[in-house]
């Protein structure tokens, strides 16, 4: 049969009609009438059992970055910039996050999706806990392969999508108590739990240590009687270096006057005490004047014989004894003559014994200020090292008190940052939102007219499609002129099917 079929496709004409095309849905028109009403009528099965039953609920989660929580770190103020965009990987963590299996289980309870009955429930346990944690467990298992959770490529919205048979309100309620349950979920996240106790019980131990701090400094000040070491200790240093200056000085001051007593001293045995301040002579006065003008006239002419002769020369020598024995005359008259003499004290010997004892006075009062300096240097010098010992006790406790204050106050700081990100956790703000909320859906997701026209349209394609399938099995011969191309032998005559 298969031979005499392909032995008459091969010898068939090339040349098909319109009613060669329409020839098999006529010969096979039982076949592709039942075959149109059977999808038909599946069709319309399920767009009224099926289509006009399903409802999907949709909800639209847009990440975000609007809300800023300090980070947990050491610093006084810690910023957040929000100047960076979302990524592709914080988008997926969320789609992740909203398919979580802990979630889906507590909207599986929720919805109540397991209090329904199926036929499979008969392989369940039968006790009852078991039983119910199957279902669950199984509706659970169900959600997480029905539910669509999809990222935008272009967008940071993320669309949650979930439809079933039903009633409406049961997508509805799958999407919202996802939704609510995500951001409970997120928010326990994005935070670590017990940030905020943390915070303040650091808060507490940081600001009794500062007040502890506080204590043993004013303690230290009202043991030691000194407020302010560093101060004191400044002045003390400038009084220490005045007063050795003044040290320096007094010691100069000491070899000077010492020096000046000695030159005094000198300078007084070198000077009579007394001296004369009037002398008359009553004798030779005349004789005394002639002769020394003559001797006087005696050296002018021998200095001028010495311009002009020898030391030798005659006239010189006249002139040197004519010298002596003017000489001689006047050193007899002085013999000769009667002189009264007064005296008094010498003023430059009176001076001098003045500033002696002045000096002397003022070496005394040096010595003495030197005395009182060194040993108000030394007493400076060890109030000093004390000064050194309680600065260096106060600057620690000042450290440990500015040490304690600056921990108290960034745990202070951290700890009104946590609560304000438990205000924002409170009021659910968070870094997504829910831009869409799901809506209890009013019409089923696919209209059940417009599944029963492509109903409708399927089942003509498929009657079609059946008649030619039909006629493609056929094995027998149809018209005499196949049998005349295939046998390639002259029909004579032919019977109608229906007269056989």
């Amino acid at each position: 049969m298969k031979n005499n079929r392909e032995n008459r496709h091969e010898g068939a004409t090339s040349e098909v009609t319109l009613r060669d095309a329409f020839t098999p849905l006529f010969r096979h028109r039982k076949a592709a009438i039942v075959t149109f009403c059977a999808v038909f009528a599946l069709a319309i099965g399920v767009a009224w059992v099926w289509a006009a039953r399903y409802y999907q609920a949709n909800m639209q989660v847009v990440v975000e970055q609007d809300r800023s929580d300090p980070a947990i770190t050491s610093a006084q103020v810690a910023n957040v910039n929000n100047t960076k965009q979302v990524t592709l990987d914080q988008v997926t963590s969320e789609v992740t996050l909203l398919q979580g299996e802990d979630m889906l289980r507590s909207v599986v309870t929720s919805c109540h999706l397991a209090d329904g009955w199926s036929p499979m429930d008969i392989f369940l346990p039968f006790d009852p806990q078991r039983r119910m944690a199957a279902k669950k467990e199984k509706a659970t298992r169900n959600l997480e392969k029905k539910i669509k959770v999809e990222a935008e490529t272009t967008s940071d919205v993320i669309d949650v999508k979930y439809g079933r048979m039903g009633e409406p309100e049961a997508p509805a309620c799958v999407l919202q108590t996802l939704g609510k349950l995500y951001l409970e979920k997120h928010l326990q996240l994005q935070r670590p739990a017990g940030s905020s106790d943390f915070f303040t019980q650091e808060t507490e131990k940081y600001r009794q240590a500062l007040a502890e701090s506080e204590k043993k400094l004013v303690a230290f000040s009202a043991d030691q009687r000194v407020a302010a070491p560093d101060l004191v200790r400044t002045d003390m240093a400038q009084q220490l270096a005045l007063s050795e200056s003044n040290l320096y000085q007094a010691q100069q001051s000491i070899a000077a006057d010492q020096k000046r007593i000695d030159n005094v001293k000198a300078q007084m045995a070198a000077t009579p005490a007394r001296s004369s301040t009037t002398e008359v002579s009553n004798a030779s006065n005349i004789l005394m004047q002639n002769l020394q003008a003559s001797l006087l006239a005696a050296k002018v002419k021998r200095t001028q014989l010495l311009l002009k002769y020898d030391a030798n020369y005659p006239l010189v020598r006249e002139a040197e004894e004519e010298i002596a024995e003017t000489e001689d005359a006047i050193a007899k008259a002085n013999a000769s003559n009667f002189v009264n003499r007064t005296t008094d004290r010498d003023p430059t010997y009176e001076y001098l014994r003045q500033d002696q004892a002045k000096t002397e006075a003022d070496l005394a009062a040096q010595h003495a200020t030197a005395a009182a300096l060194v040993g108000s240097i030394r007493g400076i010098q060890t109030e000093l090292v004390k000064l050194d010992q309680q600065a260096v006790t106060q600057a620690a406790l000042l450290r440990e008190t500015k040490a304690d204050e600056g921990n108290y106050l960034l745990y202070l700081g951290k700890r009104e940052q946590e609560r304000t990100s438990d205000a924002l956790d409170q009021r659910r703000i968070a870094n997504v939102a829910i831009a869409v909320p799901a809506v209890t859906p009013i019409l089923p997701k696919y209209s059940p007219f417009m599944v029963m026209f492509l109903g409708l349209v399927a089942a003509v394609f498929v009657g079609i499609a059946a008649a030619y399938v039909m006629e493609y099995l056929d094995p027998s011969f149809r018209t005499p002129q196949e049998v005349s191309d295939t046998l390639s032998m002259p029909v004579l005559a032919t019977m109608p099917k229906r007269a056989a």
